[in-house]
């Protein structure tokens, strides 16, 4: 029986997890609960999954939480908050898996602990690797820590490795649906509204992630997880969009054969298979059916109209706090593009001139990548701040 700590369990990779221990109850005990601000589904969680630790992120919704538990009748457990309780039930003795899928940095530090306490990871929090990536993957290794990517691409890529030997692996090849704008002219991309980039055609995912999709950014984070997380650099990790998001990886070998990973587009699974591996278990989502007619397509992705992807490139070449001010940036002209201070090619703007201001250097602890993160988005919210004021004088 694993006991599992979800990190982000109101999310929709939390949701999608706890589904997947429900089908395998003999299996998985779920013994904390960290959650943001969702206390309503918080409380359903509690009441099915009965954890001993509920963890939320603000001290005042501790109480909230309590009354409403009461209300409904269900248990009471243990209720704590704030990120040094992310880090306790992570790293908890009861705890044998962690599953990271808290959106943003806020996830880091629990994660990163976890790890040096050789907690079994199901990684699908994109920050950690990408603004903390080399400090992680350090300790991955240095601890024997075992790390499973639960990102489609990442998971699929981790077992298309299987295949052969790392060594003989030449080129990993991860896919990308192109978002909602992928016919989308470039020139027509300024008057994209908020809704429509929301508007993801395979994923339903928050809305940070969603926008990040639309923009490429996402698989620019991507690219720079996979060169963390399988020691490839970025000159052998290659984007191409694939509409129909069937195939979520490939890997190329030496001999010039290519191992393709290919499932539904369902979460659970990439979930199922972080939680299980080595073993398999029956699919906890609809098979494919191959007695259907179907269609792959693949092209090259489009860098003048998705630059995000193109600085992701650079960033990770650049190493250092780079690829932290990256996220960081992002993350502030998303958050602008949704309150509709900036078009949406801002965003790609607002995380160039960001990058372009902030000093890159390198980081020896958590405490020193956060200081990097904050510095950045100080940075980048002034940037924000420069071209809301412009749009209003023109």
């Amino acid at each position: 029986m694993q006991r599992i700590t979800l990190l982000g369990s109101t999310g929709s990779i939390g949701q999608s997890t706890l589904d997947v221990v429900r089908q395998n109850r003999q299996l998985f005990e779920v013994y904390a609960l960290v959650a943001g601000r969702n206390l309503e589904l918080l409380v359903e969680q509690v009441k099915e999954f009965g954890p001993k630790v509920v963890v939320v992120a603000r001290g005042e919704d501790v109480a909230r939480l309590a009354g409403k538990l009461r209300e409904a009748g269900i248990p009471v457990p243990e209720l704590r908050s704030g990120a040094a309780a992310y880090v306790e039930v992570a790293t908890a003795g009861e705890t044998d898996f962690v599953m990271s899928a808290i959106v943003g940095v806020a996830g880091m530090e629990a994660t990163y602990e976890a790890v040096c306490r050789r907690k079994r990871i199901g990684l699908a929090n994109k920050e950690t690797l990408v603004t903390g990536g080399s400090l992680v993957m350090e300790a991955v290794k240095s601890h024997g820590t075992e790390l499973i990517p639960v990102d489609s691409e990442h998971n699929g890529a981790h077992q298309c490795l299987r295949a052969g030997r790392r060594e003989d692996a030449t080129k990993l090849i991860l896919t990308a649906s192109g978002g909602p704008f992928r016919n989308t002219r470039k020139e027509d991309l300024a008057f994209v509204t908020p809704t429509e980039a929301l508007n993801h055609p395979t994923w339903k995912m928050g809305p940070r992630i969603t926008i990040d999709s639309a923009t490429l950014m996402n698989k620019g984070f991507e690219v720079i997880e996979a060169c963390r997380l399988f020691d490839f650099p970025a000159s052998q990790v290659e984007v191409v969009v694939h509409p129909q998001s069937t195939v979520h990886a490939m890997v190329e070998y030496n001999d010039g054969s290519v191992i393709a990973q290919v499932c539904a587009t369902d979460m659970r699974m990439p979930i199922q298979y972080a939680l299980t591996y080595p073993e398999r278990l029956p699919a906890p989502a609809p098979r494919l059916d191959w007695t259907q007619a179907r269609r792959w397509d693949f092209e090259a992705p489009d860098l003048e109209k998705f630059p995000l992807l193109r600085l992701a490139y650079e960033a990770q070449e650049a190493g250092g706090t780079a690829t932290c001010t990256l996220n960081a940036a992002d993350e502030v002209a998303v958050e602008a593009f949704l309150e509709g201070v900036i078009p949406f090619p801002g965003i790609a703007e607002v995380v160039e001139e960001t990058l372009a201001r902030a000093a890159s250097k390198q980081a020896g602890s958590i405490s020193e990548i956060l200081e990097a993160d904050r510095e950045a988005r100080i940075i980048a919210r002034t940037v924000v701040q420069e071209r809301a004021g412009a749009r209003v004088l023109a």
